[in-house]
């Protein structure tokens, strides 16, 4: 009957030591990262924005290039305002 008990009791104890503090710790870490992942409303946006950026950005070389070509001097004065401040 004794050796019953201890059959029991060892696995019983190890458990609650070793394995259950681990499983639980893994367990809500997983609950975080799920949480802190980027919904389905948020991925949306970002992508939405990260177009809006790229079209901004060639606004932005088209017009940069409209300068070089109508005032090819417009970067240096540029620099020079700077400069002085």
């Amino acid at each position: 009957m004794d050796g019953m008990v201890v059959a029991f009791f060892v696995p019983t104890v190890i458990f609650l030591c070793f394995v259950a503090p681990v499983w639980i710790f893994m367990h809500y870490r997983s609950k975080q990262k799920a949480q802190s992942a980027l919904s389905d409303d948020e991925r949306l946006e970002l992508e939405n924005l990260t177009v809006n950026a790229e079209r901004m950005l060639q606004r932005i070389e088209t017009l940069e290039s409209i300068l070089d070509d109508e005032t090819p001097a417009w970067r240096q004065r540029l620099r020079a305002e700077y400069s002085h401040e």
